[in-house]
């Protein structure tokens, strides 16, 4: 499984911006895609999940003003962030889950979205 992920930039505070990741290869083993972020100094954390029936589930932080989705004709899951915060700043990163025994991680590149005036 490949991942590519793009949509990174640099916004004001109360901005929105999408990001999207394509994914190829083996993408029918996929259980479940999402989005972790690394902001400086922290741990990478979990942003957002989506199932392949489409359930999602969010950090509370993000709550309410993020929207996971995902586009199977084009292989493709977005994260909508609308009323970015300074906070969200961070490095995102795009993770495609495969349960086979044992879990399996598939990891993009890291985006980067910076939210500032």
């Amino acid at each position: 499984v490949q991942l590519q992920a793009s949509g990174g930039g640099l916004v004001q505070p109360g901005g929105s911006l999408r990001l999207s990741c394509a994914a190829s290869g083996s993408i029918f083993s996929i259980n479940y895609m999402g989005w972790y972020r690394q902001a400086p100094g922290k741990q990478r954390e979990l942003v957002a999940t989506i199932t392949t029936g489409g359930s999602t589930n969010y950090v509370d932080s993000v709550k309410g003003r993020f929207t996971i989705s995902r586009d199977n004709a084009k292989n493709t899951v977005y994260l909508q962030m609308n009323s970015l915060k300074p906070e969200d700043t961070a490095v995102y990163y795009c993770n495609a889950v495969e349960l086979r025994g044992r879990r399996y991680d598939y990891w993009g590149q890291g985006t980067l979205v910076t939210v500032s005036s």
